[in-house]
């Protein structure tokens, strides 16, 4: 059949050959037909004009594993409780990780539900087919908001809204990569400190460890991919028996503490109570920090549109409730920041074996970057060969991409040896990359719902309650983002000082160049994307 033309409003018209779901599928197609998902996710795929190049191994079980396992939110309970302490102190710990929690669940609300699948209307019906006319609604792609924010954009800012969009996410999820595991090597150092009174941590061994963590994610993330969803419950069973026996030992062995645990506030030399909160509200932010990672394997999930906003409902539920009693029992258990053992390592989480084997389980996030990029690249892939979005045929992954990204980390986790503010550093990158990315995502839904623009059609809609979620979103985000660039004390030097605001405004300057070098080729997903185009499609 001849290709669709879809043409976006800014940008060259181009040509997007895609087989239609109602098309005669050729017999190595229904050889796969079990991993190409639904008929709805083709269809999705059909409209969004992009070939399934990805098996749709995952479900909702091993999908909602998967986020639990990505995020962490225990494990980094027992690490960021530590740094609560130094604003706001064991009380402003545990009241702004509730004020977090209850801030990105509207977040995630407003994500999930920019995860829609079109529902088709009938025009005409027969005994064999009926008619739909396909609308320009959202649907779940590994872009995420990169996606979204193209499609609903003002028309005149579609481009560079997307762009921009997608290196923020980009940037959180790869300087994710690399401050998740220069936190498990950090684990691993204070084991070795704990047991070897006279080991002295040095620069180049953080680098190392984040290096060998990194790249051993490599097979399990490539050669054995296809058993990862299969492996997802065993290990969502070790997660959660980690948490009971971290729990325990914590309870039954650690000294307590009394009611003054969730009253005694710290200001740490700021002028108030509630400034010194808020500055450590980064802290339960880069524990909770992460509602698009389910996103971004959409193209590799069963039913997606349906399972995806659900799983991210509920992968967010349970890691708020573990997250809060973690958080809690720390803030009990530890003690004021005065009473604080002296060596870092010697915190009371005594629990760092356990704990080691939950950081590990943050390589997950060597998908999150590998698959963004791919799907970037890939969008433009159209206009120039790009080696490095190239899925393999029978590998079923972007090896190229994660084999990218591992360069990337391995290259930034150089700073390490010569910075000694690497960590602070590369705490605070993610928050900002990742809250710019959904601060200009769901300010185009709530843009659209203040003008009484129509919305596309969604299977986890929100209705009226939406326009109330996506404000409390956005007004949360935007106070996560000033205070992210917050240094953690006040009047600092330079090695006190929060570099995050460097590195961005560096961000953007190298953004908008390439930009404007792009400019005359870049288009953004919009425009691969049919609208107002009759399908034909089986009757179910």
């Amino acid at each position: 059949m001849p290709p669709d033309e879809a043409t976006s409003s800014h940008g060259p018209t181009v040509e997007v050959d895609v087989v239609p779901l109602a098309a005669p599928i050729d017999p190595t197609a229904q050889a796969r037909e079990q991993y190409l998902g639904t008929r709805y996710d083709q269809r999705d795929m059909w409209r969004m004009g992009k070939r399934q190049e990805l098996r749709r191994d995952f479900q909702f079980f091993s999908i909602w594993g998967y986020a639990l396992i990505l995020s962490s939110t225990w494990e980094w309970g027992l690490v960021s409780g530590a740094f609560s302490l130094t604003n706001g102190g064991t009380a402003g710990g545990v009241w702004m990780f509730v004020v977090a929690c209850s801030g990105m669940f509207f977040v995630t609300l407003s994500m999930a539900e920019m995860v829609r699948r079109l529902r088709p209307r009938a025009h005409e019906q027969t005994r064999q087919r009926m008619l739909i006319r396909a609308q320009a609604s959202m649907a779940p792609t590994s872009g995420g908001q990169y996606h979204w924010v193209s499609e609903l954009s003002p028309r005149r800012y579609q481009r560079v809204f997307s762009y921009v969009t997608g290196w923020f996410a980009l940037l959180g999820w790869q300087s994710a990569l690399v401050g998740t595991a220069y936190g498990a090597g950090q684990q691993f150092e204070a084991i070795a400190a704990l047991s070897m009174p006279t080991y002295e941590t040095k620069g180049w061994h953080g680098c190392l460890f984040t290096i060998a963590l990194t790249g051993l994610a490599i097979p399990f993330n490539t050669a054995l991919y296809r058993r990862l969803p299969q492996a997802e419950g065993i290990v969502i069973l070790l997660n959660i028996f980690g948490f009971m026996a971290v729990l325990v030992v914590l309870w039954v062995m650690a000294p307590r503490g009394g009611p003054e645990t969730v009253t005694a506030f710290e200001t740490n030399g700021w002028d108030s109570v509630g400034l010194s909160c808020l500055v450590g509200l980064s802290s339960p932010i880069f524990v909770l920090i992460g509602a698009d990672a389910q996103c971004h394997l959409s193209e590799e999930l069963y039913n997606a549109a349906y399972v995806l906003p659900r799983a991210m409902v509920a992968t967010s539920i349970i890691n708020y409730l573990m997250g809060f009693v973690m958080v809690l029992t720390v803030m009990f258990t530890v003690g004021r920041r005065g009473q604080r053992p002296a060596h870092p390592a010697r915190h009371a989480m005594g629990a760092d074996h356990v704990q080691r084997h939950g950081l590990i389980h943050r390589q997950h996030d060597l998908r999150m970057p590998g698959r963004l990029a791919a799907h970037m690249l890939l969008d433009q892939q159209r206009h120039g060969s790009l080696a490095t979005a190239m899925v393999r045929p029978g590998w079923d992954v972007p090896l190229n991409a994660m084999l990218c990204t591992f360069g990337i980390c391995a290259v930034l986790s150089l700073f390490a040896i010569g910075s000694p503010v690497a960590w602070e550093l590369l705490t605070s990158l993610p928050l900002v990359g990742l809250t710019s990315s959904y601060l200009l995502a769901i300010g185009c839904v709530f843009w659209r719902r203040l003008r009484g623009e129509p919305l596309p059609l969604s299977r986890f809609p929100l209705g009226r309650f939406g326009l109330v979620c996506n404000g409390v979103a956005l007004a949360f985000l935007g106070v996560v983002w000033i205070f992210i660039f917050f240094p953690t004390a006040p009047d600092p030097g330079a090695r006190g000082m929060n570099w995050a605001v460097v590195i961005y405004a560096l961000v953007i300057i190298l953004f908008s160049a390439y930009f404007w070098k792009a400019r005359k080729t870049y288009v953004g997903p919009v425009v691969y994307v049919r609208k107002d185009l009759d399908v034909g499609c089986t009757q179910d």
